[in-house]
């Protein structure tokens, strides 16, 4: 079987399938050929979901959601300076913050899922508004 499809990037709208047998095979495969950047899971088996979530080695991990969302302005970040899927710290004297990485997860709750829409400002745009999440566990 030829995977070249699945670690080149395609700069179109192209979309690669690939049925796999189980959960874990797909895991197993993700973690192959992934950028580890964003990796999207669609099912209504919360046992999946959460597998999915903490099987898959990417920066972020999503649920019924649009791999779009996966951007510094919708993180709250401000303006994307860029996007880093690295797993080692920064050079020199840093603190906790700087030696510690982090994983995003998000699941739609919305029964269609959910995809990524425009923002900015104008006709057809929306703001997005950030606020911070307590959270002490991961919810699913």
């Amino acid at each position: 079987m030829d995977h070249s499809s699945y670690t080149t990037e395609h700069l179109s709208l192209t979309l690669s399938v690939l049925t796999l047998p189980s959960l874990p095979s797909a895991i197993q495969f993700i973690n192959a050929h992934s950028s580890h950047h964003t990796d999207s899971i669609v099912t209504e088996d919360t046992a999946a979901a959460s597998a999915f979530c903490r099987g898959v080695d990417s920066a972020g991990t999503f649920v019924n959601a649009s791999t779009r969302f996966a951007d510094g302005f919708r993180y709250g970040f401000g303006t994307e300076v860029g996007i880093s899927t690295g797993r080692i710290h920064a050079r020199g004297p840093v603190g906790l913050e700087g030696l510690v990485i982090y994983k995003y997860m998000m699941r739609s709750t919305d029964e269609k899922g959910h995809i990524a829409s425009e923002f900015g400002t104008g006709e057809g745009n929306r703001r997005f508004k950030h606020t911070d999440i307590e959270a002490s566990s991961v919810p699913f």
